[in-house]
């Protein structure tokens, strides 16, 4: 079968395990005698997914295709997305701060230890 749509190039058809069984629910006999439940399972990611919708198999298999390219999709982007945070997040961490924020978070410091310094000077003479 080939993959029609945006989603051909995501799915490598040796790369699927395709799965076919009965349906369940509305559709008369034709869904209790003829396999119409398509799952699939993209090997390398584990991803699987299964789909009953309609009275063929063959457009079940369709929707199945496009459903697990759009989840394989998703979760490179995901990926991606979480890889460019973390490449963000160490580029801030290592900048070098302006100035004023610099003076700031110092005297922010130096207020911090002359009121820890204040305390030891107090609890110390209390003894």
């Amino acid at each position: 079968m080939n993959t029609s749509g945006p989603f051909k190039n995501v799915l490598d058809e040796s790369e699927l395990e395709e799965v076919f069984s009965r349906s369940a629910g509305p559709g008369g006999q034709h869904v209790n005698k003829v396999s119409t439940r398509v799952t699939l399972k993209h090997l390398p990611t584990g991803l699987q997914v299964s789909v009953q919708q309609g009275r063929s198999q063959s457009g079940n298999r369709q929707r199945a295709r496009a459903l697990l390219a759009e989840m394989i999709l998703q979760r490179k982007k995901e990926r991606r997305d979480s890889e460019k945070q973390e490449r963000e997040k160490k580029r801030r961490q290592k900048g070098i701060r302006p100035p004023k924020a610099k003076r700031r978070i110092l005297e922010s410091k130096r207020r911090r230890s002359e009121t820890k310094a204040r305390r030891r000077t107090r609890f110390s003479s209390g003894d």
